[in-house]
């Protein structure tokens, strides 16, 4: 992985986990070198594959499902594990790839310091992502070829795209695909194409505002290990008022076709979810929770630009995926969904203490 001219970012990991160490504490630990050519041990796994990111990953498949009308079901079980699988598969692939700057640049991480093989984690990136789409082939061939898609672009970012100008983009592109992967894998398998397009459509919009989220999070990153100007943390405080503006606005009830009115091809296990006064409070309340989230530690970065500051305004960022999906399945009426996803908040929170999440 080559370094672009004058800046790293260590954007690290396959969507929704941009940053460098906002935990430092990983940063400076040397392995055991004695383990030099392993498999290493079940807590050097941990934070290779940064376990406390997890917690961000499963409410894009539950908000790709309330955004359809949706509740749960198998398929969307799957797509969480396809999700989890291409998430993990992305940050072995990650370290594999920058196993020479991490090197020079953090070598207490598991590959440079010996504790994993090099070929280790190319396998483990291999095998979670053929893990990844067998649970994707499973909930259907629309969910598949999304799962593909997403697959695809974590490669190509991990590999060659990282240090680009067309790295925050795909990084936006993973996390909106998810979602989608969600929707796909949730709805009832139609044999006609433009039923599955339509029946997609009402997922577009949130998939666009969380990967707008990732995007200026991920500028944010660029910056973080050499510390930068004001105009990315300021940015991305835009973008996240904008988002939160937006997740407050009852949505039409046009905009979703399934909640109009059930289609004709998607089955008995349709949820007609009107928009309610209740679905309007709650998104606000949610988006309240999701711009307090970010607004002081990115408000703290575009003041003093160092990296220590920009790395917590790139772990918070990372963490605000959750009550971002938690209002995206409010304001599709899906409020049980919201409530469980914020309570990964803390655990997500407290595990970070001990494993970083970036």
């Amino acid at each position: 992985m080559t370094r672009a001219a004058g800046e790293r970012g260590n954007h690290r990991g396959a969507w929704g986990n941009q940053g460098d160490c906002e935990n430092r504490g990983d940063c400076g630990r040397q392995g055991g070198s004695g383990n030099r050519g392993g498999w290493g041990s079940g807590g050097d796994w941990a934070e290779l594959l940064r376990i406390s990111a997890l917690f961000t990953v499963p409410g894009d498949a539950l908000a790709g499902a309330a955004a359809v009308g949706r509740g749960p079901n198998r398929g969307t079980a799957l797509a969480v594990c396809a999700s989890l699988c291409l998430y993990e598969a992305g940050m072995a692939l990650n370290d594999w790839a920058d196993r020479d700057i991490d090197a020079v640049e953090r070598p207490g991480r598991p590959l440079p310091s010996g504790r994993i093989a090099p070929g280790a984690a190319l396998a483990a990136a291999t095998g979670l992502t053929a893990a990844g789409l067998a649970c994707a082939a499973a909930a259907g061939r629309p969910a598949l070829a999304t799962a593909t898609a997403l697959a695809g672009t974590v490669w190509a970012y991990d590999l060659g795209l990282k240090n680009t100008l067309a790295g925050p983009p795909t990084m936006a592109a993973t996390r909106a695909l998810d979602l989608l992967l969600g929707a796909a894998a949730t709805t009832p398998v139609t044999p006609r194409p433009a039923g599955v397009r339509s029946a997609l459509r009402p997922a577009l919009r949130p998939a666009v505002l969380l990967g707008a989220h990732t995007l200026a999070v991920t500028a944010v990153s660029r910056r973080e290990a050499v510390g930068g100007s004001s105009a990315a943390p300021l940015a991305a405080l835009a973008v996240g008022t904008a988002i939160a503006w937006t997740a407050t606005r009852r949505p039409s009830r046009s905009a979703n076709p399934a909640a109009r009115r059930p289609a004709p091809d998607v089955g008995a296990g349709h949820r007609t979810r009107p928009v309610s006064r209740v679905a309007a409070v709650a998104g606000a309340v949610l988006a309240g929770g999701y711009a307090a989230t970010i607004a002081r530690p990115l408000a703290h970065a575009a003041l003093n630009p160092s990296p220590y500051l920009l790395q917590r305004a790139v772990g918070s960022g990372i963490r605000a995926v959750i009550p971002l999906q938690a209002v995206l399945a409010s304001r599709a009426g899906a409020h049980r969904t919201a409530a469980g996803l914020l309570a990964l908040m803390p655990v997500a929170r407290r595990l970070s203490r001990k494993v970083s999440a970036t």
